[in-house]
């Protein structure tokens, strides 16, 4: 599979490996919109235009976010074969991996943590962190143009947070087209998200695997404001904290280097047994982001991607597409 002239079998294996590992990161409504290159070198990464989500994210920041959280899946999993990575990212965001195999290599502990790592949408225990857990998620590693800011439960801006969440549900479940678009990412019975291998599974929300029609028509019900907020309103009552990530200038850039800082810290947090959901309504109306961040004094930041984290159960994972479709030959 995908040999070259030069590429020896065994860097094969590993490199198919490698991208394996790659696409067990986070995406938006799972749409998994990244493509992998094999190269003698290393493994080129760049963007499946086809699964752009062009309403809830027009400027394509959300994926360049998902190939950012691919890329580090990538970069840890490379460790672990005793390979060095080298990220080069191109003016069009087109990533390079250069992989080059060292016998000193240390593998990274977070290695053990991808196949493990979930979003969890349910609602959680209550239970607050413990300052040593929440030092440690503090210390992840922010790569360059990204910050990360917590905000505790109980406080003013947790609660100011919380509201701007409410009023995005407001906006986007009020744009027809929003919620047409997540609707054709809804994948309704066990049936139906096997054949596609993508996609809002319903196993992940809890729900029955019930005939396509009768899930359909029960969740379309729900895809609503008035629903939503009340769901959000448990689910982010029950979290320990809110946790937002911005960048520094908006670029294509910091959007791919916060999707490895997101990425090491959904992996430190599953090594701690902390749950993370996205709460991103704020961020993805531009209106409510703006002011948002004015009301938190981000002096200048972009919000780009707010989770909730706590303790709750797991649930089942979201399916991943076969390696075999993500690759694509040629120079």
């Amino acid at each position: 599979m995908m040999f070259t002239n030069t590429l020896t079998a065994q860097q094969n294996t590993d490199f198919i490996h490698l991208i394996r590992q790659a696409t067990k990161a986070p995406s938006g409504h799972n749409a998994q919109p990244w493509l992998f290159r094999i190269k003698t070198d290393g493994i080129e990464i760049y963007a499946d235009t086809t699964r752009r989500l062009p309403v809830v994210d027009p400027h394509d920041r959300e994926l360049f976010v998902s190939l950012g959280c691919a890329v580090e899946n990538l970069c840890i999993a490379a460790t672990t074969k005793g390979y060095e990575p080298k990220v080069d990212i191109a003016e069009n965001g087109k990533i390079f991996v250069a992989l080059e195999k060292k016998k000193d290599v240390a593998p990274d502990s977070l290695a053990k943590q991808i196949d493990l790592r979930q979003t969890t949408k349910r609602t959680y225990d209550g239970r607050r962190i413990d300052d040593e857990k929440l030092r440690t998620l503090e210390a992840v590693l922010c790569y360059s143009g990204v910050s990360v800011h917590f905000y505790e439960r109980g406080s003013s801006a947790f609660d100011d947070i919380s509201e701007y969440i409410y009023r995005g549900n407001e906006v986007q479940m009020g744009n027809a087209a929003f919620v047409d678009e997540l609707k054709s990412w809804m994948r309704y019975n066990k049936r139906h998200q096997d054949q596609h291998l993508d996609g809002l599974s319903y196993a992940t929300f809890g729900a029955p695997n019930l005939p396509k029609f009768i899930a359909k028509a029960f969740i379309s019900t729900a895809i609503n404001a008035k629903t939503q907020n009340k769901t959000d309103r448990t689910s982010i009552g029950s979290s320990s904290h809110l946790v937002l990530f911005a960048t520094h200038h908006n670029t294509m850039e910091e959007w791919i280097n916060l999707g490895r800082t997101l990425e090491r810290f959904l992996l430190t947090a599953t090594a701690l047994g902390i749950a993370n959901a996205y709460m991103n309504q704020p961020n993805e109306t531009p209106d409510l982001a703006e002011e948002m961040a004015r009301s938190l004094s981000l002096n200048g930041e972009h919000p780009t991607i707010l989770l909730r984290i706590g303790y709750g159960a797991r649930r089942p994972y979201s399916k991943r597409r076969p390696v075999e479709s993500i690759l694509s030959a040629g120079d």
